[in-house]
C-alpha cells in the first residue's frame, strides 16, 4: 500500500492497467538498484527530482 493504490481515482479504461503497470516497474527499478525497503527508497528518490534520473541512467 505504498502508493496509496486504494485512494486512487484511475478506475476507466486502461488507466488502472497502465498504472499498476507503472508501479512494478518503480517498485522494479528500486530493487535492481539494490533498496530492500520500497518505502524508503521512494522517500529517498522523492526529495530530489534528479535521482530517479540518476538511478534509471537516465542522467
Amino acid at each position: 500500500m505504498t502508493y496509496g493504490e486504494d485512494a486512487s481515482r484511475v478506475r476507466r479504461g486502461n488507466a488502472p492497467r497502465t498504472m499498476a503497470a507503472l508501479r512494478n516497474l518503480a517498485i522494479g527499478a528500486l530493487r535492481l538498484s539494490g533498496r530492500n525497503n520500497i518505502a524508503a527508497g521512494l522517500r529517498y528518490h522523492a526529495s530530489d527530482a534528479v535521482r530517479p534520473l540518476i538511478t534509471l541512467r537516465i542522467m
